[in-house]
């Protein structure tokens, strides 16, 4: 994510990033762009799997400089993805629903950007933990992302290629070489998707549905993280997945994100409270379990309907578009239980009640459209049932 400016008073971690004389092309890109030297006692780094940099230039520039990943032959896909939309931004008019930091440059053979430095930013993710990511907020996201969905891709060079995740090969075995990478919890989140049947035949008609929608410019990798917020307005960051694909995808993962949230606050010990500081015990009992679920989904669903009507504001969905939406957020949920069982040898009650919730939501889109209030009611109603810590996601 491009991090709020050290200088803005941000409550943000900070780390001593790597030494940038490990990175001649940080350097490289400084020099052509005129903007000098990274100075030592200002730099900071932020967390993320790819190494960066922020802080003051010795011409006074306030700057944060990213790398992505390369490939063995030297090119980027990632560095690639994130060009194009570049492109795509210079053609938003001013006061656009959609804002974005300012991109400095880019050193295509070091695969690191530089962008300008957000004064006093803070992340959507801390807000959102912080309950400052309020319902004026999520409608200003809606229309930011129907936006982004309206842009017209022609003659910017976007990736056409299917998004990777969810890895449909994946969902009967593990290739060795991903296997050696994943932690035990990761393994035993996966087992859940592949051990389930209905999951797996839920994600391989998502994934059909997908290549039949109409597709549009689309983020991919849309999470709390990927906003931040400066100076009273709302950006959005990190497009190394932009491309062309059903825009289905975005909303489906803002709404599993606030669906998230929802299931880690049922181990808050005030019942899901935002400003909770220690959590509580994992001896809930399944009536709990279901008491404080149900307040979190109470709490974060005006949050989930304002995105939607801000996006309705700026955009008319195609058909189907909700239920897809859906089915997105329910491997939202699953993406982000194995994204934290990464440094974990067990699934945690959390991951467990957020499995449950996805579940539902993968196998039964269409009722569940009306409970995330995503189109006017319509049928029946799914009820998103949390599961106790010890029991099964079936």
């Amino acid at each position: 994510m491009t991090p709020p400016d050290p200088a803005g008073g941000a409550a943000l971690l900070r780390y001593r990033p790597t030494d940038p004389a490990a990175a001649p092309a940080v350097q490289e890109l400084l020099d052509e762009l005129g903007l000098g030297r990274l100075e030592p006692e200002d730099l900071a780094g932020y967390g993320g799997r790819n190494d960066n940099w922020a802080g003051r230039t010795s011409t006074g520039a306030r700057v944060f400089l990213k790398t992505v990943a390369r490939a063995p032959d030297g090119t980027s896909g990632e560095l690639d993805r994130a060009l194009s939309f570049e492109t795509l931004a210079l053609r938003l008019p001013p006061g656009s629903d959609l804002r974005v930091p300012e991109h400095l440059g880019s050193h295509r053979p070091g695969a690191v950007s530089a962008y300008r430095l957000l004064p006093g930013a803070r992340s959507g993710a801390e807000a959102a933990l912080d309950g400052d990511f309020d319902e004026d907020l999520c409608r200003t996201a809606g229309r930011a992302v129907a936006t982004l969905h309206g842009l017209d891709p022609r003659g910017a060079g976007l990736d056409e290629g299917e998004p990777p995740l969810p890895p449909l090969d994946w969902l009967e075995a593990f290739p060795w070489s991903a296997l050696r990478d994943r932690s035990m919890g990761q393994i035993a989140a996966w087992k859940l998707v592949q051990d389930d049947p209905e999951v797996v035949a839920a994600l391989r008609g998502l994934r059909e549905r997908e290549r039949a929608a109409p597709r549009t410019p689309a983020h991919c990798d849309l999470r709390f993280d990927q906003f931040v917020l400066a100076e009273g307005q709302l950006y959005l960051c990190d497009w190394e997945e932009f491309r062309l694909a059903d825009p289905a995808r975005d909303v489906g993962a803002f709404v599993g994100e606030w669906l998230f949230h929802a299931t880690c606050a049922v181990f808050a010990p005030t019942g899901g409270g935002e400003g909770s500081q220690e959590p509580a015990g994992f001896d809930l009992s399944h009536q709990e379990v279901l008491r404080r679920g149900g307040e979190g989904l109470r709490r974060h669903l005006p949050r989930v309907e304002a995105f939607w009507q801000g996006y309705l504001e700026r955009r008319t969905p195609d058909p189907g578009f909700a239920e897809r939406a859906v089915g997105f957020a329910g491997w939202h949920l699953f993406d982000r239980l194995i994204a934290t069982a990464q440094a974990h040898a067990t699934l945690s009650p959390v991951a467990r009640a957020a499995a449950g919730i996805g579940r539902t939501l993968l196998t039964r889109p269409t009722g569940a459209v009306t409970t995330l209030r995503l189109h006017p009611p319509t049928g029946a109603v799914t009820t998103l049932r949390l599961h106790p810590p010890t029991g099964s996601t079936r």
